[in-house]
């Protein structure tokens, strides 16, 4: 009889778990969480209803979504795919829906159905749970592993590191020779004091384009004004992809926001167009663009060195092309971050250079196996970060229960 050893009570683990049972009702496996409780990060997710992937269902486009992982996780997604995921919940009474955005969450609108249905089948298939245990070292024998917690001892033919981004377990995993790439925050606001924004949190613009001044880095989509910056879909996506560059820069950098996702000439040559239509308006009074709040316009056009009172024909043409400046190009002065809670993610963890990924495995040890945020892997929101959880829990968890 096989003897496996769980690091770590998180999805990731739960999966692999699962999986080897099934493949190996024979196999003894236990799971060991330091605290008392497992799944809080499923618990959490998607502000309480539990993002479990998403509607993306081409291997090569998936893996667009990972800043860090996306030529590793190519094969696997051929392997245990999104749509492989919904299946293994529905066939399990767990009904899922997908939302306008691709997301996909239970039908019941609460985690709570991922986490019961998870914790039933660790009890079906009488794989023991281990709360309260903290790992304080692993060591390879000549055949056997041997774990030790802070309450036992334990001895494994094969051990899953699924812990996350645990820097003790890292400590314990660099001692096994693997090599840690330094964590970073992968996803995250954008502190900026402004007062073009100050006074205005809540407002939301559907498509904007934001960039990282002096690098690469874009991104498109949802932008949302929050009492510390700017958040929303697409600076959440800017900051998975930049995260190195970002902390590289000691998160002192400079922002751009193109509002409308329009080039500067097309949005001044409808600037000049409604001069000549509106003359008599106030150019405050109401945003000329749908997609541009009146909250947002006004302080656009305050910003432009417009006054209040000035009329549209009373606007010199340097100050339409401040306005049309104002609403392309925004800059930004940002100096810090600030954590987006509920989808905490690092980047950093387990070099993947010493992974084989066709079976989620050491290249340094045998029996050593790895799944989910402990390895080097991340990605934006969205769910796919619990996608790489499941896929690569379901790949360790098969290849752990062959002989």
């Amino acid at each position: 009889m096989q003897k496996i050893v769980i690091i770590g009570g998180g999805a990731a683990g739960f999966f692999a778990a699962i999986t080897c049972t099934e493949h190996n009702p024979t196999a003894k496996i236990i799971i060991l969480e330091k605290g008392n409780q497992v799944l809080q990060k499923v618990k959490v997710s998607g502000g309480g209803r539990c993002n479990v992937t998403h509607a993306c269902f081409d291997p090569k486009e998936l893996t667009k979504f990972y800043p860090r992982g996306k030529k590793e996780l190519l094969g696997p997604f051929h392997q245990f795919m999104t749509g492989d995921t919904m299946l293994w919940f529905e066939e399990r009474s767990v009904p899922l829906k997908i939302e306008a955005d691709n997301r996909v969450f239970p039908q019941s609108n609460s985690s709570q159905s991922i986490i019961d249905v998870l914790m039933e089948e660790v009890e079906k298939n009488k794989i023991i749970l281990k709360l309260g245990h903290r790992v304080e070292d692993i060591e390879k024998g000549d055949e056997q592993w041997k774990i030790s917690t802070n309450k036992e001892e334990f001895i494994a033919d094969k051990i899953l590191i699924a812990s996350g981004s645990n820097t003790k377990i890292w400590e314990l995993i660099s001692n096994l020779g693997h090599t840690i790439v330094p964590p970073v925050p992968s996803l995250f606001t954008f502190k900026i004091n402004d007062v073009r924004i100050k006074e205005i949190p809540g407002i939301s613009v559907p498509n904007a384009t934001v960039s990282l001044i002096d690098s690469k880095f874009e991104s498109n989509g949802s932008l949302l004004i929050t009492h510390w910056g700017i958040s929303g879909p697409a600076v959440l996506k800017l900051s998975a992809f930049g995260a190195l560059f970002l902390a590289e820069k000691n998160y002192q950098y400079s922002v751009k926001v193109n509002w409308l996702s329009k080039p500067l000439s097309s949005v001044l040559n409808k600037l000049k167009i409604l001069k000549k239509e509106n003359p008599k308006k106030q150019l405050i009074v109401k945003s000329v663009f749908k997609d541009i709040p009146k909250r947002l316009w006004e302080q656009l056009v305050l910003a432009s060195e417009i006054k209040q009172e000035q009329r549209w024909a009373d606007i010199s043409n340097k100050r339409l092309d401040n306005l049309a400046n104002q609403l392309t190009n925004t800059i930004f002065n940002a100096y810090g971050k600030a954590t987006f809670k509920e989808e905490f993610v690092t980047a950093g963890g387990v070099d993947l250079k010493e992974i084989n990924f066709k079976r989620f495995e050491s290249k340094i040890h045998q029996n050593l196996f790895f799944a989910g945020e402990v390895l080097n892997i991340d990605a934006v929101t969205g769910g796919f970060n619990f996608q790489n959880a499941w896929t690569s829990g379901y790949i360790a968890g098969k290849s752990m229960s062959l002989p």
